[in-house]
Formats: structure tokens, C-alpha cells, sequence
């Protein structure tokens, strides 16, 4: 046997037999029959080939995995997704160059042979042991085709793409068989069109319509006599004929594809010869694949569905299943985000918080009575940059948002007020509220009972906050020591039991603390998991799980089922208004009032954590709820005082004055051209407070100034006043605070001493 060449690789003798070798065994395919035994051939080894009879009839055509595209609620598109990018496209939208420019350069013989062309492959055969390598294939475009199925199937598995790429005998074998089926079933046109539709042309371009576009930013239906024979000839090797980084070897192998052409007499000697003369005429498309491309700081939007898709049984039995579902593409998604809220939403992101401050924020908002939502935006951009971040903070961990979530602070003192609602408390019910205690113990929780064992104290935000305080104060003013009585008299077990029904579920999939700390939101929430909550309260007392997705579209126009919002009742309606006329009082009178919106009714919450590592505001209005976060990123926080924030120098953080302004942009912006709705709003006040009104006014209850008149009989026959809370005087007939008609003085002669 011949040496082998000094360059390596197989000599001429032996590159002869190898062919020949292939040869035989396509003759004897062609014929039909059984390979008993493949000794003969050097292919004795158990599992390398097997017996042309045991090789499967049918070739599984695995779905040609497409780009994905998800829109926003009005239709306008948000991102392309996929891990292939490829358009599927009937023969008639490619162009006829395109066509006879593939076939001439890759299997001129295409529609003069079968499934196997000899021809050609004595044709290799001769030429590659004239020079001593392999310089010509034999594969024809079936083959090819099969050989691309292979690959296609083996999708991102590396061990598997390389066994499907695999230069053996074995696998040539088995592309064989296939390729007489293909030739059977499909018929020329279809193969060709299959083939144009699999075929990757670098630049990350797989099938005519993505190659395309990304090297002309046009269809295949209209390529010109030049462009298609650049593409053409991209397939032997995409890498090395690049047009992108090797322009003069790509416009020589296009001159190769023109000649070839010219030869087969697809097109004339002088066709080839002045479409050699034009430039490659590149008008380059960059590859915009994944939420990275995402519109309006939609790319944690975009990716969040992406996180519903894999983790919702509704699409796959398994993640598995889910994941080569989405890999595999070809679907139009809809989704529930609103684009004139998520600009509303990033705008105002950008105007008060910076990309490259030391702190981020995270917004989110949400429907009530739908669970869509319908923004979700934050400060550090979707991607790999020095500001940038691919962890989703507005979302729990398992759907791509941080490890922990973040402490709420007192954004959560709702859900505390409105379990003892529920527990029959009343919304005037009053606590001592000193400015500083221990906590109460014991304390009953759903798993027995609390113990202040290590003697832990609580204090209110200023030492001149101190009680007794009503509910409404005490929200107003975000009183801790009043909350902490309030968990400590019904219990742990109430408030936990309600954040459920309101869908508060900590960011790390744990369940709540039981202990009485978490009515000052010690532990850690995601704002989607705060505004959906906070929409329960807007929807009047019913919860409804939060939704991304409308529709789903998937390949040949068929629609999939998609996850739908359940909706359950998480509090009585009475509970609900009560708790939405306590909470306006918050950006009325309250710690939120620069949050407060322009000429529509508004509900909120503020929260700031131990050492202002957390600022909050989370708030609503009937048909809109928000969550607005502002903290460090990492995992040790950043303790913002003497801190510059979107180029404002705060000496002190507070929930009201970073996060609250952000959340009246946003929900300001995204309430435009939206009906104004009206709160179901209760009234809040003791009944001893209207006899003390009555007394300090004189002549009607409820009004601030005094009266002249005197008192008036009893103005409300169904009122008990409990006899300890009336103090000295009739309580009729004189007031307190000032009221000099004829009923009395009021001079410290009636009321009760509470302040």
C-alpha cells in the first residue's frame, strides 16, 4: 500500500478504496439488498453498522426548530427568540436563482438520479485519487437533506450532533436507506425545498429566508442572480466563506457557484460573467436573538415569559419537554404587556434612578381582577455589561429573579391589618403604640406558639411616635409597635394564612416565618409577587394569579393552550374597601403623599427596611396596582444614607420619597387616556370619635369647626357608645375641642382621653 502524503491524511490508494468501498455498498442498497455481513469491509466491531434490513423504514422528520416571536398586547413586536433562527418558506417564495444556484453547485445531477448518484460517485472517486485527497463529495441533496435531519434532531446535544456529523460507513449506511425513502415519499420539489428550509448558512442563519435576510435584510423570494449564488456557495463550509469576515475568498467561491452555474447552462457564459463583475453587495442584518433585543426595557418582560413557558405543565408533561418546545420555535406569543405602560414605566425608571447608580430599582405593574401584568421593567439593562443583569428582580427565584427576594418592610402591614379585619377587629381598634417595647410572648403561630426567649425589642421610626393610635394613624404614620400588638393579639397564624390568599409567597419558595416579625416585612418579596397582592385590594378582596401570556400561535397557525388566571376570594368585600379607605389616607395624610396621582384616587403603601437596605412603595388604583423597589442588587445590600440616587443627594432613604415619585410616573404615564375610577371607600371612625365630634362642634357631628347652635338630639339612634369611653359631661351637650354653641363650652368637659 502506497505512503501516506507528507501533508497527511490517506493516500491515493487508499482514498481509492474507500470510495470504491462506497460504491459497493450503494449498489447494493440500490438493489435492495441485506448487508449480512460487514466484515469484509473493516467494519466488523459490534454496534458500528448495522444490517441494511434492521435500519428503521420511516426517517423521523423532527420539526425544523423556527425563531419565535412574542408581541405585546397590542400586537407590536417585543423580541425574537430562538435556538435556531430560521423562517420556514415554500419553494414558490424562494427565488428560481436560488434554487438552480444550489443544485448546480451542490448536486448538479439532482433531477437526473435517484436517492444515490454512481455517476457521482465514481466521478469523486477518479478525481480524488488524482489529487491525492478528498477534494469532491459524493453526497447528492438527498443525502444531505438526511444527514441535516441527523443533525436537526440531535439539537443542542455536542455528542449527538457530532455522532450525526460522524464520517463512518455506519451512519453512511443508514443515510442511504433514508435517502431512498425521501426520494419515494417526498418527490424532487419538496426535497429541495426541505433542504433550502434546513440548511445552515453561518452567521448563526439557518434556512434561505434567515441567510437572507441576514446577508441582504431581504426574502428569498427576491434574490438577486449574485446574492443567490453567494448563498449557495456559503454551504460547503459557512465559516470559511463567510462574506463577512473573509469578503475575497467568499466572492471567489460565489464566482465558483456563477461558472458552475453557466456550465449546467442554468444561465449564459455572459450572465455568469457580468454578475462576476458586481460587488457581494452585503447589506448585513446583525442577528437579534432573545430578550437581549427587547423594546422599552422589556427584556425581563420577555424573559419571564420565557420562565412561564418552561416551568408550566400546560405546555410539557416535563422541563424537559417544555424546554425542546420552546426550543424547537415556530410560535407567535402574545403576551399582556401594555406598551404605553411599559414606556410609562421605563421613563420614569431612567429619569430617577441610573443604570451605574450603587442602587437599582425594580417596577412591576399589575391589573386587578385579571392578574395581567402589564409592565415589569428595572434600572440595571437586560444583558452582560458592566451595569447590566440578567437576573430578573422584579421576579421570585424560581422564574429568574434573585436567591432571596428582598425585605418589604412596611409594605406589609396591610396584609397584618387586613387578617385582624377578618378576625373581627375593628378599623378604629387602638393599641398603646409606645415609641419602643419588647415584643409580646408568647405569641400563637400556626405551628404553636412564639417565645420572646432573647428579649427583642421594637421601635417606631421617631421617638415622638407614640400611641394610643387607630388603625388609620397608625398605617398613615407606619407605626411598628402598633402592628406588633396587632400580630401579637390575633396571632401569627391569621396573617400568614392571608398572605397566601393574597399569593405573598417569599422569593426563595420557603414558607413565611412564624413569628411575629412579619408584619414588618422581615422577610424577603419580589414587587411582581407585592403588586399582585396590592391588586387584591383594588379588585375589592379577590386575588387572581398573575398571568404574562394571552396566546399562543404555534407553527401552521394552530393555537395552544396557554396558563389562565384563577381568580379567589382572599377577604371579605367589606374587608377589602375598608382596607382601601384606610390605605388612601397613606398618600393623603401619610408617609406616601408624594406618591400620590394626579386627579385620580390612589391607594398605597410605604416600606423601608433595617438599615434602609429596601425602600418600597406599592400602591393602586381601582384598575391598576404597582410595586415600586429601590436597594442594592447584591446580595449584602447597600445601606443607603448620604447616598446620590438618579443625581440626588439623600441624607436618608425613605419609601415616600424615592420609590413613591418613581410609582406616580409610572402609574401616572400609564394611566392616560384611562377611565377614572372611584373607590368603594367605608366609613372608619369610632363611634366614641362621633360623639366626640359631637361635642367639640356643637351643632353637626363629624366637622372640625364648632358650632353655634348648641347641641342637637342624638344624630345616630343605632350607636352604642360604650359608657368608659365618655368622659366627664353629658356627652351631648358639650365638646372638647371647642365647640362654644349652646350645648357647652367645651372645655375639657366631654370626649375620652385617648388623643
Amino acid at each position: 500500500m502506497g505512503n501516506k502524503r507528507s501533508g497527511g491524511g490517506l493516500s491515493s490508494a487508499q482514498q481509492a478504496a474507500k470510495f470504491l468501498g462506497v460504491s459497493v455498498l450503494a449498489g447494493a442498497v440500490l438493489a435492495g439488498l441485506a448487508l449480512p455481513a460487514v466484515g469484509a469491509l473493516g467494519l466488523a466491531a459490534k454496534g458500528t453498522v448495522e444490517g441494511f434490513d434492521e435500519i428503521p423504514a420511516n426517517l423521523k422528520t423532527p420539526p425544523l426548530s423556527e425563531r419565535t416571536t412574542i408581541l405585546d398586547a397590542k400586537g407590536g413586536e417585543i423580541a425574537k427568540v430562538y435556538s435556531r433562527d430560521r423562517t420556514i418558506v415554500e419553494l414558490k417564495d424562494i427565488s428560481p436563482y436560488m434554487r438552480k444556484a444550489i443544485v448546480a453547485i451542490e448536486d448538479a445531477r439532482f433531477y437526473e438520479h435517484g436517492a444515490v448518484d454512481l455517476k457521482g460517485v465514481l466521478r469523486a472517486l477518479n478525481k480524488n485519487a488524482q489529487e491525492g485527497g478528498v477534494s469532491q463529495g459524493a453526497s447528492t441533496l438527498t443525502q444531505q437533506y438526511v444527514k441535516n435531519v441527523f443533525v436537526e434532531e440531535a439539537g443542542n446535544d455536542a455528542e449527538r450532533v457530532a455522532e450525526a456529523q460522524k464520517q463512518s460507513i455506519g451512519r453512511k449506511i443508514k443515510e442511504l436507506k433514508y435517502a431512498i425513502q425521501v426520494e419515494k415519499e417526498l418527490g424532487k420539489k419538496r426535497i429541495l425545498q426541505n433542504y433550502l428550509n434546513i440548511t445552515f448558512f453561518g452567521q448563526q442563519a439557518y434556512g434561505i429566508e434567515a441567510a437572507s435576510q441576514r446577508y441582504f435584510s431581504k426574502h428569498a423570494k427576491d434574490l438577486k442572480l449574485e446574492e443567490a449564488a453567494l448563498l449557495a456557495g456559503l454551504v460547503q463550509s459557512p465559516s470559511r466563506y463567510d462574506p463577512v469576515n473573509n469578503a475575497e475568498v467568499a466572492k471567489a467561491r460565489r464566482d465558483t457557484v456563477l461558472q458552475r452555474m453557466a456550465e449546467v447552462k442554468d444561465i449564459t457564459h455572459a450572465q455568469a460573467d457580468a454578475a462576476k463583475k458586481k460587488p457581494l453587495g452585503l447589506k448585513v442584518s446583525s442577528p437579534k436573538n432573545g430578550c437581549i433585543t427587547a423594546v422599552d426595557g422589556a427584556g425581563f418582560f420577555c424573559d419571564y415569559v420565557r420562565e412561564v413557558f418552561l416551568n408550566d405543565p400546560v405546555f410539557g408533561k416535563t422541563r424537559e419537554a417544555r424546554s425542546q418546545r420552546w426550543d424547537r420555535g415556530g410560535m407567535t406569543i402574545r403576551t399582556t404587556l401594555d406598551p404605553q405602560a411599559q414606556k410609562s414605566v421605563q421613563s420614569s425608571i431612567k429619569t430617577h434612578v441610573y443604570e451605574d447608580d450603587p442602587v437599582a430599582t425594580a417596577v412591576t405593574l399589575v391589573q386587578p381582577g385579571t392578574g395581567k401584568v402589564v409592565a415589569m421593567g428595572q434600572s440595571r439593562p437586560y444583558g452582560f455589561g458592566p451595569n447590566d443583569l440578567t437576573i430578573n428582580l422584579s421576579a421570585d427565584k424560581a422564574m429568574g429573579g434573585s436567591n432571596y427576594g428582598f425585605q418589604v418592610g412596611s409594605t406589609f402591614k396591610p396584609i397584618t391589618a387586613a387578617a385582624a379585619l377578618e378576625q373581627s377587629k375593628k378599623p378604629y381598634q387602638r393599641y398603646s403604640s409606645p415609641y419602643k417595647m419588647d415584643y409580646p410572648s408568647p405569641v400563637s403561630t400556626c405551628n404553636g406558639t412564639w417565645s420572646n426567649s432573647e428579649g427583642a425589642t421594637v421601635e417606631n421610626e421617631d421617638v415622638s411616635e407614640k400611641g394610643p393610635y387607630g388603625m388609620q394613624e397608625a398605617l398613615a404614620k407606619s407605626i411598628n409597635t402598633y402592628f406588633v400588638q396587632m400580630i401579637s393579639d390575633i396571632g401569627v397564624c391569621p396573617v400568614s394564612e392571608m398572605a397566601e390568599k393574597m399569593g405573598v409567597k417569599r422569593a426563595d419558595g420557603e414558607k413565611l416565618n412564624q413569628v411575629p416579625a412579619i408584619t414588618l416585612g422581615t422577610d424577603g418579596f419580589s414587587p411582581l409577587t407585592m403588586a399582585n397582592a396590592y391588586a387584591t385590594f383594588a379588585n375589592r378582596g379577590v386575588y387572581c394569579t398573575p398571568v404574562f401570556i394571552e396566546s399562543i400561535t404555534g407553527p401552521g397557525g394552530k393555537d395552544l393552550e396557554v396558563p389562565k388566571s384563577s381568580c379567589t376570594r382572599a377577604m371579605s368585600q367589606k374587608t377589602a374597601d375598608t382596607m382601601n379607605t384606610l390605605l388612601r389616607g397613606v398618600v393623603e395624610d401619610g408617609t406616601g403623599k408624594k406618591a400620590g396621582l394626579d386627579n385620580r384616587p390612589s391607594a398605597g403603601k410605604t416600606g423601608t427596611t433595617d438599615e434602609r437596605k429596601a425602600a418600597w412603595f406599592v400602591g393602586y388604583t381601582p384598575n391598576l396596582a404597582g410595586a415600586v423597589w429601590v436597594g442594592g442588587s447584591g446580595s449584602k445590600g447597600v445601606k443607603m444614607e448620604n447616598i446620590r440616587i438618579g443625581g440626588i443627594l439623600h441624607d436618608k432613604v425613605y419609601g415616600g420619597d424615592t420609590p413613591g415619585p418613581i410609582w406616580k410616573d409610572a402609574m401616572n404615564g400609564a394611566l392616560v387616556g384611562k377611565t377614572v375610577e372611584q373607590f368603594v371607600t367605608v366609613p372608619i371612625k369610632d363611634p366614641s370619635d362621633r360623639k366626640r365630634d359631637r361635642d367639640n362642634n356643637g351643632d353637626k357631628p363629624g366637622r372640625d369647626n364648632g358650632g353655634n347652635n348648641g347641641g342637637q338630639d342624638k344624630p345616630w339612634p343605632d350607636v352604642t357608645i360604650p359608657p368608659d369611653l365618655i368622659g366627664g359631661g353629658d356627652g351631648w351637650s358639650g365638646g372638647s375641642r371647642g365647640g362654644n354653641g349652646n350645648g357647652g363650652n367645651g372645655n375639657n368637659n366631654g370626649g375620652w382621653n385617648f388623643p
